[in-house]
């Protein structure tokens, strides 16, 4: 992971006023571009996971605030279905909770809103423990997840995903990867020209969670589809 494009990721929130992306002009695609967007949008709003492998057991919970930067593909796009300007990368301030269930289960949420614009999106997952890792074996979980799009009026759009991920903890610090796919539904609202698009993309990450006393800070890099994310999350960890 590229550690300096993550640090970069906290001058994306101060600057994100001066960028706005409110889609409100899809009329001015044709179907072609309709599905570049949705592609983009799909990637970037899919659900990223922010956490190592290992549950967290049934006492265990993890609550805190993420900011990822969504490097767009197709920027141009965008910008066409836009009334506003568009950056190529894209920042995505999210609040995230996990809480460890019983027999190696893990649920989580999170909810998201992209400054000055109408982008928002909420999501959760459920995780499984196949190993749940010790000092010798690394953790092995399966996730399912999903995302749902949120406040643009001209567009439905949501996401479902399905990931194999390991972990393995070093003392303080638990490097993590995964491998997935992401199932994306995106229909047009109330423009008759445009059709809806279903399709899927691959899901890559690979991430590192250092823990320090009760606060925890992760780091990860993400690629879905043709959308690279870069995100940090601070929380605190039990």
């Amino acid at each position: 992971m590229k550690l300096c494009q993550v640090a970069l990721l906290a001058g994306l929130l101060g600057a994100a006023p001066a960028w706005a992306q409110t889609i409100d002009r899809l009329q001015n695609l044709a179907q072609q571009e309709f599905r570049l967007l949705s592609e983009d949008l799909g990637g970037a709003l899919s659900y990223h996971p922010q956490t190592p492998t290992a549950p967290l057991g049934i006492t265990g919970f993890d609550v805190g605030f993420a900011l990822t930067g969504a490097r767009l593909h197709n920027t141009s796009v965008l910008e066409r279905a836009s009334s506003d300007s568009v950056p190529g990368t894209l920042p995505i301030p999210t609040l995230r909770a996990h809480k460890g269930l019983p027999a190696g289960f893990d649920v989580g949420v999170m909810y998201a809103s992209v400054p000055s614009s109408n982008i928002r999106y909420y999501g959760g997952e459920l995780r499984y423990a196949i190993i749940e890792g010790d000092a010798v074996a690394p953790a092995i979980g399966v996730r399912g997840s999903l995302t749902k799009l949120s406040g643009v009026d001209q567009l439905a759009l949501d996401t479902r995903g399905l990931d194999l991920s390991i972990s393995k903890g070093f003392g303080f610090v638990t490097p993590y990867a995964g491998i997935g796919r992401v199932w994306v539904n995106s229909d047009p609202r109330g423009i008759a020209f445009l059709q809806g698009e279903k399709f899927a993309l691959n899901k890559g990450f690979v991430g590192v969670g250092t823990k320090f006393l009760v606060m925890n800070v992760n780091l990860e890099a993400d690629k879905t589809g043709d959308v690279t994310a870069y995100s940090i999350k601070a929380s605190i960890r039990f």
